[in-house]
Parts: C-alpha cells; structure tokens; sequence
C-alpha cells in the first residue's frame, strides 16, 4: 500500500537555495572529516567572510494561527533580521527585526515573527546584518500558520537521529528520510526526542550485521561523548550538516521534544554514573551533565519555553486539533525505583505535570487530542545500565512487564487514563524503541479497566539503528496490530527499517488517518479512526 505525497508549495530553487545555504561554513570546532581524514582544529570559524554568514540553514517551530519561531545561527556577532511574505517574489514582505546573535548563545538565536494570516503558507528569508551594517546572504524557507477555522490538517512524527554510531553517510547520499518528508509538504513535524545521541560517539567506519562497512562523516564532536556544553552543541551542528536535514528544517516547523540521548542513555535526574558502565565520561553527576545539554538543546532548537521554562506544553492548530507535548525525562524518579512499588512517588512525569496533563486534556474542545509521549506506554523498556547484578529489574518506560494491578509509573497513568475516560479523540504518539508499531488498548484485554479504548503508534528511527520488537504489558490491554523491525539488533540504516509517521486529519469527515512509513515514504500500514 502506497500514498500519495502532498507537494510542497516550495519550488525547486528556493528549496536548493534553503538546503544548501550553510554548507559552505562549519565552525572549525566542528570541521568535517570524511572517513578518517583529518579535520582542521580551533575556535575561529573554518572560512572567514567579510559578511556575517548564516552557517546551518534556517528553521522554524511552535507555529501559531499568526506565526512561527525561526532559528538561526551566525558565524559571527550579527543582527538576526528575518522577512516573510505571501509569495515567493516576497513581494509586500514584511520585516522582523530579531535577536542579536553571539558567542554567548553559540551564535544562535530565534526571532518571533507574528501578526500573519492564518491557515497560510508564508514564505521567509533570513539575513545577518553585521556590526558594520554589511548584509549577509539571505536563507529561504516556508511554513503554514495554524487555522483559526476547520481544515484539513497534516503532520509526522519520529524520532532518533545519528544513533548507535551511525552517522551521515556519503555512500547513502546522507540522510535522505529528511528529503522524503520534506517532498510530503507536512504542516509540521513532532520530534519525539533523541534528536542527537550525545552518548554515542561516531568513528569513520563501523561493520553492519550484513558484514559490510557503513562510513561516515565525523567530527571533532562526535568523536567522543558530550560532556561541555560546546561537546553538545557539536552534536546538533554534526546533524545540521546533512543537506537533506537543513532542506527538512528549512521546509518543515517542527515541534520538539526531548528524551534520553540529548543528555545519557537512559537517564534520570539525580542519577550518578559512578560504578556504571559508561565509557568515556569523566563528569558522572547527570545532572550536571542534563544542565549542560539542556542549554545546547535550547540554542539549537527552534523551541520557545516562555516564563515557565518547562518543556512539556500544548500546541493548539485550530479546531480539530490539539497537540500535548510532554517531558517524561526531567521530572522522572530513579529507574531502580519504577519497578514494584505501589506507592506512587512521582512517576516519570512529576505531579504538576501528571495533573498539567489531566486538566489541559478536559478543557480541550479540539476534536483530536494528540499526545506526543517520547517513552512508550506499553512497550517494556529495560534499563541494563542501571540494573544491579542479580537484584530487581531496573525499568526506562512506563511498564513494568507483570501485566497485573498497576504499580511504579504505571499508577500515575492509570489516573490519568481513568479521569480522562470521557475525553474523545486521545490517541498517543511515540518514538523510543527503534522500530514502527501500532498498539490498541482495550479495557476488556486489561487488568486494570478503568479507561476508554484508545491507540498508541509507534515510528522510528529517523536515522539510527534499529532494533527487534519488545514485548507488551498487559495492565492497560495493550496489544500489537502491527509491527515493522528487524531481527538482529542494532540494523543499520543502510539494512532498512527506518521509519516515519504520517497523520491526516480530513476536515469534512474529521476522521483521523495513521499512516507508518518507512524512510522512501512507502505506507507500511494504515489505521483510519472516526471520531467519537
């Protein structure tokens, strides 16, 4: 089964022009090596101009019904100056005057661009202007502001890029699955998290399961595990120097979470390495490892956090849709603890949030309520590296993998399943475990009953190795309706098994399409739910 890409509203020059802007300057710290050949070394940037340069493309993020966020970074000290308008002749465009950009953020910045029409393509273009007034060259891009009224609305969503040592490689032309849902022309993209494997170091070759040798582009970044915050920041430039990636952030706003490898494998606040199995780190307090990735995080990513400073927050686009992103990584308790007890001590969203979740979800007048989860709720994640030796298992997710009454995390996720059962059109979106899957839970398959039926749809990896299925719990009912992945760990993307999500929500009939795909855009399977 196949479908049909939507067609972008971009034409080809301008998305040549917003994908290969950026290529030519990479910060020196960041210079590439292709295949084991050297890099250059230093702090000032690789190719000096004149003229401040734009040197990793343009994105944008948290559109709303009247604008968007968009990001960018500079070679050097500049003022972000960014114009949209309806055409692509950018004929009446209007100005913003944004942020000055400096070493102090990395040279990034975002600049809020508002008072737009909604449920409109905007097209934008992105400039420096340097402290002597030069001008530098312009980046374009596009995006959708959100609909005040009732229209046909499209995302995707996934998750896990450059992991397990498998970077950009030159032989696969790079990360093309970012080409293939740039073509799709999405309204957004929901990023469920691991966006760089700051624990995953990447070296010039490394064999596949098949026996052949995968190469990759490397860097002084990912030459070895983050632990500085420019040893993070390198991690989110390494992944902006994939064409495909900046014609894709150009093209596509995104809306972004964040999970484990921004920071550590698996990790959790309060978390102390010491005695662990982690090679390469010297700093093992994780939350100081956690402060410095959140910083690169938010420099690098086209988010906008506000007053509150939280991660976990709603989307709203328009009336037939809202999205809850959540963070299930900040507020977690100990994995060590999430296994068997039968007091609920915070869960893996903390209080404020669990009741944040509750209370949004029945205020919600949209007729679908995506929930973007980065860790599976049936799906039984373990943690190994936090697992003491013949002791109890040490659990990553919600499940505990006994199937019984809920206990650990799963007691918060029960209440919140039980005082939302009257709320129509939740269905729960997530990435995680390397592989597609769509999962129902029914009451009547439970061991705790207490809910309304709902579905939860698993994609990835974006660009990472992917893994075979993991076994469900059954406290909630959940059960697989289909599964696309390998049966040898750690499959290359090279072997395949790379995947996306689609989701259509049609305005006429507001029924809610799912389609998983894998990363040439081929429809592997399709759920269509009616609303209730």
């Amino acid at each position: 089964m196949s479908a049909q890409p939507r067609q972008s509203s971009l034409s080809r020059r301008t998305v040549l022009h917003g994908a290969a802007a950026g290529a030519l300057l990479v910060p020196a710290g960041y210079a590439l090596a292709a295949c084991g050949r050297s890099s250059s070394s230093g702090s000032g940037p690789a190719l000096r101009r004149a003229r401040p340069a734009l040197t990793h493309g343009v994105a944008t993020g948290e559109v709303t019904s009247g604008g968007a966020l968009v990001w960018a970074r500079s070679d050097a000290p500049a003022t972000m100056i960014v114009e949209t308008s309806a055409t692509e002749s950018f004929a009446d465009a209007r100005t913003f005057r944004g942020p000055r950009l400096t070493p102090n953020t990395d040279g990034t910045g975002r600049a809020r661009v508002a008072g737009l029409e909604p449920g409109q393509t905007v097209h934008y273009r992105v400039v420096l202007e340097g402290e002597d007034g030069a001008v530098g060259e312009a980046v374009t891009g596009v995006f959708a502001t959100a609909p005040m009224a009732s229209k046909d609305v499209h995302f995707v969503w996934s998750g896990d890029v450059a992991g397990q040592g498998w970077g950009i490689n030159p032989d696969m032309d790079g990360m093309t699955i970012f080409a293939t849902i740039a073509d799709r022309a999405p309204d957004f993209f929901i990023h469920s998290g691991d966006a760089i494997y700051a624990d995953g170091p990447i070296q010039p070759t490394q064999e596949q399961n098949d026996g052949r040798i995968y190469r990759n582009v490397t860097s002084d970044a990912k030459s070895h595990v983050a632990q500085t915050v420019d040893d993070f920041r390198g991690n989110y430039a390494y992944n902006l120097t994939d064409k495909h990636y900046r014609r894709f952030t150009a093209s596509v706003p995104q809306l972004v979470q964040w999970d484990d490898h921004e920071v550590v494998n698996n990790w959790f606040p309060g978390e102390d390495l010491t005695g662990q199995k982690r090679e390469g780190y010297t700093e093992t307090d994780v939350d100081t490892l956690a402060r410095h990735a959140r910083q690169a995080w938010t420099e690098w990513q086209p988010v906008e956090l506000g007053a509150s400073d939280r991660l976990y927050r709603t989307v709203s686009y328009g009336p037939l849709l809202d999205v809850f992103l959540l963070d299930m990584r900040s507020y977690k308790n100990p994995n060590p603890n999430a296994w068997s007890t039968t007091e609920d001590d915070g869960g893996v969203l903390g209080a404020e949030q669990t009741r944040w979740l509750v209370d949004s979800l029945k205020r919600s007048t949209a007729t679908w309520k995506v929930i973007a989860n980065d860790l599976p709720l049936g799906i039984v994640v373990g943690d190994t590296s936090t697992n003491p030796e013949n002791g109890p298992a040490s659990m990553e997710a919600v499940a505990q993998g006994d199937g019984g009454t809920p206990l650990g995390r799963e007691i918060a996720f029960s209440r919140i399943l039980s005082e939302t059962k009257d709320v129509t059109g939740m269905v729960f979106l997530t990435a995680d475990v390397h592989y597609t899957a769509a999962i129902s839970y029914e009451p009547e398959r439970a061991s705790f009953k207490d809910f309304a039926p709902f579905w939860e749809f698993v994609s990835g990896p974006l660009h990472a190795g992917a893994f075979p299925e993991s076994p469900l719990d059954g406290t909630f009912g959940a059960a697989y309706e289909f599964v696309h992945a390998p049966t040898d760990a750690n499959t290359s993307p090279a072997e395949g098994f790379q995947h996306f999500g689609e989701v259509a929500i049609d305005a006429a009939t507001k029924v809610l399409t799912v389609d998983l795909c894998d990363a040439t855009g081929q429809v592997l399977y399709r759920k269509e739910l009616e609303p209730r």
